[in-house]
């Protein structure tokens, strides 16, 4: 299904549904290296759990290297945005690292109508677009664009090429979308992180964000079944040895996966511990 909302005409943006879209379905432009693609996994999950502060910028960095990307971006809708402000980039790397922190309009915007079609969109932005916001830049030849979500908290994390009409195929399609999950469990971390921090009157509260600063609530499925077809690949003991040695990592990862999740209640059992202990004065 080709479709282009026909309230971005004249604004520089085709956003094209890649829901059974046969044109980019047929393309192969890659040959994919397994053992590099594991390797990059592995950097992005040690950042995870080492550099919880920096997480995104490091998932957008590792979403350029595994699509051979020219720009990556994480976006989210900003909980008090208005119409001028309603988009802001929360990571940035690549040609376009310098939009780092930008605010973008409600309007026009690729990533609204990926929000509101909930699925993955090939994207172009021409010279106009630009020309709207007042910027200067160079033009999206080639892009990808994914939704995410963590509760009322929306996002789109994207890859982009400024000079190949195509650049990307199902294969980074099928990366980015893990690569989206990673961006909505980041968010989630730091959310998480940030609700602890500012109980700072609950001793127990700031127990756990101490112990979970360097924790990541990171089991994806997509890695797993990655890691078992490599290492049960025929004729690729390379890659077999390097997926035995990141099962021990993401079994780490998956171990912390349940404490995580349930966080909302930890942190309700700690609160109501402190206020019985009168830590919590009201």
């Amino acid at each position: 299904m080709l479709i282009e909302s026909l309230e971005l005409c004249d604004t520089g943006l085709e956003v094209i549904d890649l829901l059974g879209n046969g044109e980019f379905l047929a393309r192969k432009l890659h040959t994919r290296d397994a053992a590099t693609q594991l390797a990059g996994v592995r950097r992005l999950a040690r950042a995870f759990v080492e550099s919880p502060d920096t997480m995104l910028q490091e998932l957008v960095q590792a979403a350029i290297e595994l699509c051979n990307a020219d720009s990556a971006a994480i976006s989210l809708v900003k909980e008090d945005g208005t119409d001028e402000e309603y988009y802001h980039w929360v990571a940035s790397a690549g040609v376009y690292r310098g939009f780092l922190d930008a605010m973008l309009p409600r309007y026009p915007s690729a990533c609204g109508l990926c929000l509101e079609r909930g699925r993955p969109q090939l994207i172009r932005v021409n010279a106009r677009f630009f020309e709207i916001l007042g910027v200067e830049a160079p033009p999206v030849t080639d892009g990808l664009l994914l939704p995410w979500q963590v509760d009322a908290t929306r996002g789109t994390i994207f890859v982009m090429a400024h000079g190949r009409n195509e650049a990307f195929d199902m294969e980074d399609l099928r990366m980015m979308e893990m690569l989206a999950d990673f961006a909505a469990m980041g968010v989630r971390q730091i959310k998480q992180r940030r609700r602890l921090m500012l109980q700072a009157n609950a001793a127990a509260s700031a127990a756990m964000a101490h112990q979970l600063a360097h924790e990541i609530n990171n089991p994806l499925q997509s890695i797993t079944n990655l890691l078992f077809l490599a290492a049960n690949r025929e004729q690729a003991d390379g890659e077999r040895v390097l997926a035995f040695e990141l099962s021990e990592e993401i079994g780490r990862l998956n171990a912390v996966a349940t404490r995580l999740l349930e966080l909302p209640k930890l942190q309700l059992d700690a609160l109501r511990t402190a206020d019985r202990d009168g830590v919590v004065g009201g």
